[in-house]
C-alpha cells in the first residue's frame, strides 16, 4: 500500500507518494489505523501494536496518540477478544465487517478490517466510525415502539371490555384541549363550553390532589421528548368519588423537535386496580399465613422434640431401673456369700474351730472375684474401665487362644480361623480383647446346643465416609474381627436390645446379660464399634471393628545398669485416700521386705517427694481428693524425680485423667480389686525388670 504506481499514461509529474498517501489518509472522515501483530501474553501473535493512524481515530474513539500503543494498553479487559477478531482476518485473509461496543471508551463502533499483503507483514488495516448515537436512537425507538405496542394492546383490551371513557386532543402550539362527549359527560364538564376550548387546568382540577404533581411531571416529560405515553392516576367523577383511570396517548413532534399534538384515550381501570388490590391483599394474607405456619411448625417441632426427649428419658430411666435391678440382684447374692463367709470365720475363731476355715475363706474369695468380674463388665459397658492399650497382633492373639476357645465350646463345635496375610496391628488392650473374643465364642456355643461351626475371621478394612458414618466411626483403617456361628440366630427385636445391660435370652440363672454390653463398651472405648448381622435360623455374625495402629518409632533400648554388689534398700510411696487400701498395700510392700511410706492425698505425697527421702516406686490411686488426681501427682513426681516408676491402682478411671494415649515408659496400671499375689509380682517386676 505504500508503493502505489502512477496511473498509466499520466505524464504529469506526480507528487511524492508519501505526501499523497498522507493526504488521502487524513482526508478520510472515518477512523483509520494499521495494526501489526506481535508476540504477547498468550504466545506468538497474541498482541498487536498500532503502527499508523489518522486524525479520525481520535475523533471516533477519543483516544489520542494511538501510534505505538498495543491493544492491551488501550483495552486491557477486551484485548483478547479484539486480538481474536482481527487475528481471524490475518489468518484467513477474508475481510470482516461488524459492529461492536468499545467498552473502554463507552462507544459503539462499526468496523471494516482487511489483511495487508504480503501476509508476512502481519498487518491488518482497520476502518471504523462511531455509531454510538445511532445505537442509542435505535434503542430509544425500540423502547418507544414496545411502549406503543403495549399501549395499543391495553386500548384494544379496554375497547373489548367497554372500559374506554373517552378521547382527547391537545394542540400544544395553541394550548387548546378538545375532548369527545363521552369524556365530557364522564367528568361533568360544563356543556355550554365548546369542547375545543378547554384548558389544562379545567381537566386537571378533577385529579386527586395526591396525584396532581406526578401527573404534571409525567406530562412535562412526554411533551419534552415526544413518543408514547401511559400514566395512571385518580379522578373525581360525577358521583363525587375518585376512580382510577389510565391515560394512553402519544406526543407528535415536528421535524425540528417542536411538540405539535398530544392525543390519546382514557381507560377505566378501577376494576383492574381493585383486582390488583385484592390480589395484593391475598398475597399479604398468604405471606402472614406462611409466617404463622412457620411459627406453628416450629412450635409443633419443639413440642415433638420435648416429647421425644421425655420418651428418651423414660427409656433411659427404664434402662437404669433394669440395670440397677440386675446389679442389686447379683450383688446381693455375692455380698451374702462374702458377709456370710466372714461371719462364719469369726464364729469359728471364737469357738476355736479353725479346721474348716479354708472352706469359708475360699467361698468369700470366689464371691469377691465374681463381684470384681461383674464390676469390670459394668465399667466396660459404661466405657469407664481402665484400659491399657498396646500395639497388638490380633491374628497371633486369636491363634494363641484357639486351644482355650476349643475347650470352652466343646468338641461338638468346630472352630475355624482365617486372617489376612498382612493383617494390620491394632491399638487395643489385649487382655480385654481376649475376654471379648472368649465371650463371643461362648455366646455362639450357647446358640448351638446341638453343635455347629464357629468361624473367626480377621480382615483389613478401610472405611470411607459413608461406611464409617453408618457405623458411627471416623473414616480410616480398621481391622474387622468377626465371630460367625451356625446357631439359632436373632430376631430384629433381639438385635435391637442385644447390647442393653442385663438383657439375655438365656433361661433364668444361666446368664447375666452383660457379655455383649461389655464388648460394646470395650469397643467404643477403644475407638471402635460392634455390628451384628443375624436372621432366625440362619446363624449370627458379630463383627468387631478396631482402629489400625500406625507404626511408631521404638525408643532406643538403654543398657541395663550393672547390678550393685549388695541389694540396696527399696522404698515405695503409697498414695490412696482409702485407709483400708493403704493398709493392704503397705502390708504387701512390707511382706516383700521393702519400706513403705503412706500419703492420703496428692499434697501429702508431694511433700514426701520434695524431701530427700529416696523413693524407688510410686503407687497411687487415680481418684484422689484435695485438688490433685493420681495422674497429676505422677506428673509432678516425675518433674521432681525424672524417670520415677509409677503404678496406678484404680477401680475407675476417667479418660480425661489417664488420656487415650499410651502410658509413658515406666508407668503401669493395676485394676481394683486386685489379686494380692499378682500385685506382689507386679511390684517386684517393676523394681527389677531383669528378675
Amino acid at each position: 500500500m505504500t508503493n502505489i504506481p502512477p496511473p498509466p499514461g499520466d505524464l504529469r509529474q506526480p507528487a511524492p507518494l508519501e505526501a499523497r498517501y498522507r493526504a488521502l489518509f487524513e482526508a478520510i472522515d472515518d477512523g483509520f489505523c494499521i495494526i501489526e501483530f506481535i508476540d504477547g501474553p498468550a504466545g506468538p501473535l497474541s498482541n498487536y501494536v498500532h503502527v499508523e493512524s489518522n486524525t479520525g481515530y481520535q475523533r471516533h474513539t477519543g483516544i489520542p496518540d494511538i501510534v505505538g500503543k498495543t491493544v492491551y494498553d488501550v483495552a486491557p479487559h477486551d484485548a483478547p477478544e479484539w486480538v481474536a477478531l482481527y487475528g481471524r482476518v490475518l489468518e484467513t485473509g477474508q475481510p470482516l465487517r461488524f459492529e461492536r461496543a468499545f467498552t473502554e471508551v463507552d462507544r459503539h463502533i462499526e468496523v471494516s478490517a482487511s489483511r495487508l499483503e504480503p501476509a508476512s507483514l502481519n498487518q491488518v488495516s482497520v476502518l471504523f466510525r462511531d455509531i454510538t448515537e445511532r445505537k442509542r436512537a435505535e434503542a430509544a425507538l425500540r423502547t418507544s415502539e414496545a411502549l406503543a405496542r403495549e399501549n395499543i394492546q391495553r386500548v384494544q383490551l379496554a375497547l373489548e371490555a367497554g372500559a374506554i371513557i373517552g378521547t382527547w386532543l391537545w394542540d400544544l402550539r395553541e394550548n387548546r384541549f378538545t375532548v369527545d362527549d363521552a369524556l365530557a359527560n364522564a367528568f361533568g364538564l360544563d356543556p355550554s363550553l365548546p369542547r375545543e376550548n378547554l384548558t389544562l387546568a379545567q381537566i386537571t382540577e378533577t385529579v386527586h390532589p395526591d396525584d396532581r404533581a406526578p401527573l404534571d411531571a409525567a406530562i412535562r416529560d412526554i411533551v419534552a421528548r415526544g413518543g408514547s405515553y401511559a400514566h395512571q392516576y385518580r379522578t373525581r367523577r360525577l358521583d363525587g368519588h375518585y376512580y382510577w383511570l389510565e391515560a394512553n396517548g402519544r406526543v407528535d413532534l415536528a421535524p425540528d423537535g417542536t411538540p405539535l399534538t398530544f392525543s390519546g384515550v382514557l381507560i377505566d381501570i378501577e376494576g383492574r386496580r381493585a383486582a390488583e388490590a385484592e390480589r395484593h391483599r391475598m398475597t399479604e394474607m398468604l405471606r402472614r399465613l406462611n409466617d404463622t405456619l412457620e411459627q406453628r411448625v416450629a412450635e409443633q417441632t419443639a413440642e415433638l422434640m420435648a416429647k421425644e426427649e421425655a420418651l428418651r428419658q423414660s427409656r433411659k430411666m427404664e434402662a437404669v431401673g433394669q440395670l440397677t435391678g440386675g446389679i442389686a440382684h447379683d450383688f446381693n447374692n455375692l455380698l451374702a456369700g462374702i458377709s456370710g463367709s466372714l461371719e462364719m470365720i469369726q464364729s469359728r475363731l471364737h469357738q476355736n474351730r479353725t479346721g474348716d476355715l479354708d472352706r469359708y475363706i475360699s467361698g468369700a474369695q470366689t464371691a469377691a472375684r465374681r463381684a470384681a468380674a461383674l464390676t469390670h463388665r459394668l465399667l466396660a459397658f459404661s466405657r469407664r474401665q481402665t484400659l491399657d492399650p498396646k500395639p497388638t497382633n490380633a491374628a497371633r492373639l486369636v491363634q494363641d487362644m484357639l486351644d482355650l476357645i476349643q475347650r470352652s465350646v466343646g468338641p461338638q463345635i468346630t472352630v475355624t480361623t482365617q486372617a489376612d496375610a498382612a493383617l494390620w496391628p491394632t491399638l487395643v488392650d489385649p487382655n480385654q480383647l481376649e475376654n471379648a473374643l472368649l465371650n463371643l465364642c461362648i455366646n455362639a456355643r450357647d446358640a448351638m446346643p446341638d453343635g455347629g461351626r464357629i468361624a473367626i475371621d480377621l480382615h483389613n478394612r478401610t472405611l470411607d465416609g459413608a461406611e464409617a458414618g453408618e457405623l458411627e466411626l471416623s473414616p480410616g483403617d480398621y481391622i474387622a474381627l468377626s465371630v460367625a456361628d451356625t446357631g439359632s440366630g436373632m430376631t430384629p427385636e433381639v438385635i435391637e436390645k442385644a447390647f442393653d445391660p442385663f438383657f439375655t435370652t438365656k433361661p433364668l440363672g444361666l446368664g447375666t446379660g452383660l457379655g455383649l454390653s461389655m464388648i460394646y463398651g470395650f469397643a467404643r472405648q477403644s475407638n471402635g464399634q460392634v455390628h451384628i448381622t443375624s436372621r432366625p435360623g440362619a446363624g449370627t455374625r458379630i463383627q468387631l471393628y478396631l482402629p489400625r495402629e500406625q507404626a511408631a518409632e521404638q525408643p532406643a533400648t538403654r543398657p541395663a545398669p550393672e547390678a550393685p554388689e549388695a541389694p540396696a534398700p527399696r522404698t515405695i510411696l503409697i498414695t490412696d485416700d482409702e485407709p483400708i487400701i493403704r493398709m493392704l498395700l503397705t502390708d504387701v510392700v512390707e511382706d516383700l521386705g521393702l519400706t513403705a511410706l503412706e500419703a492420703g492425698d496428692g499434697p501429702q505425697a508431694l511433700a514426701i517427694l520434695r524431701s530427700d527421702t529416696p523413693i524407688d516406686l510410686l503407687i497411687t490411686d487415680v481418684g484422689l481428693p484435695n485438688g490433685m488426681n493420681g495422674r497429676q501427682v505422677a506428673d509432678a513426681a516425675r518433674e521432681l524425680r525424672p524417670g520415677l516408676k509409677v503404678m496406678f491402682v484404680t477401680g475407675y478411671a476417667e479418660t480425661a485423667v489417664l488420656g487415650q494415649s499410651r502410658l509413658e515408659p515406666g508407668m503401669e496400671i493395676m485394676t481394683k480389686p486386685f489379686d494380692i499375689g499378682a500385685l506382689s509380682d507386679r511390684i517386684q517386676r517393676m523394681l527389677d525388670p531383669t528378675a
